[in-house]
């Protein structure tokens, strides 16, 4: 006797089987910006390992405020995680509240490395340091700035009410992009500010 195989039903109008392909399109673009921020980790790396004094004479670096940006990033992450967790419960104002608190947190880590520039005494073309020093950094505020636009507009559309438990999916993608920005974040803080 041959097996008969079963074909599943159809789902449902709005039913969603397995990931959604939102999310795929998310993390793909994750998987190529890790790939981007590994060649400059290499970069920075391979240039270091060149040279037997480094940070070379001249480059200070302010450890306090890189460490208390640190803390508003990583305390960001909380928050979104809180974000998502409010919405998949259905508590659409929690949300708000959450992603509210998590957008100013990204604005505040931006001014604040903006007053970390402005005070450094050296610029992109003081020298290689200088030169990977804001390449990197710089390229992870652009991407800090992205995320807080994402969010902002995720929050716009929660302040209109089109999330539920049931559809959130732009909360949870801005919500995997936001940790990624935030674990680059780490190794940016431990290979710049703590190795050196």
């Amino acid at each position: 006797m041959a097996a008969q195989v079963q074909a599943l039903p159809a789902p449902a109008h709005g039913e969603q089987r397995g990931i959604d392909t939102a999310l795929v399109g998310m993390l793909l673009f994750i998987a190529s910006e890790i790939m981007f921020f590994a060649g400059l980790f290499g970069a920075y790396f391979n240039i270091r390992a060149e040279h037997t004094v480094w940070p070379p004479q001249g480059f200070e670096l302010d450890l306090g405020l890189a460490a208390v940006l640190t803390v508003i990033l990583v305390s960001s992450s909380f928050t979104m995680q809180y974000a998502v967790s409010r919405i998949r419960k259905g508590d659409r104002t929690g949300m708000v509240r959450a992603m509210t608190v998590t957008v100013i947190l990204g604005v505040v880590f931006l001014l604040g490395q903006a007053y970390d520039y402005a005070t450094l005494g050296f610029g992109i073309s003081s020298g290689v340091y200088g030169t990977l020093f804001f390449t990197m950094t710089g390229f992870h505020g652009a991407h800090v700035l992205g995320g807080v636009i994402g969010m902002s507009i995720v929050l716009l559309r929660g302040l209109s009410g089109q999330f539920s438990a049931r559809h959130h999916t732009a909360v949870e993608a801005v919500s995997l992009y936001w940790h990624f920005v935030d674990v680059v974040w780490i190794g940016l803080f431990s290979t710049l500010y703590l190795l050196r």
